[in-house]
């Protein structure tokens, strides 16, 4: 059984910063990809990164490239999300999800593993 746990999110003025934390448990993701996306009222889930764990290759939504960054810590078997230069438009519940394949998908339904979400609010 693979738990994800996400941890790290709050509000957050814009033009401000955070950092989110998925912490996996249950499985080495030696050969998998890890996944942030993200949901606000309203709307359907959104990709946000992603990052194929076993060579560390990233992908971005367009709207949060060169404001965010994925990275990984394998000692630790935790994903990060670095958010910097947040938005309101940020504004969000975020998950963490992974893979068992070593395509980084943008679509939620190549993921079958969540966690259960961190809120993420940025004022203006």
């Amino acid at each position: 059984q693979v738990q994800l746990v996400e941890s790290g999110g709050g509000l957050v003025q814009a033009g401000g910063s955070l950092r989110l934390s998925c912490a996996t448990s249950g499985r080495t993701f030696t050969t998998y990809t890890v996944g942030w996306f993200r949901q606000a009222p309203g709307k359907e889930r959104e990709f946000v990164a992603g990052i194929r764990w076993s060579d560390g290759t990233t992908y971005y939504a367009n709207s949060v490239k060169g404001r965010f960054t994925i990275s990984r810590d394998n000692a630790k078997n935790t994903v990060y999300l670095q958010m910097n230069s947040l938005k309101p438009e940020d504004t969000a519940v975020y998950y963490c999800a992974a893979s068992d394949t070593i395509v980084v998908f943008t679509t939620p339904h190549g993921y079958g593993y969540w966690g259960q979400g961190t809120q993420v609010t940025v004022s203006s």
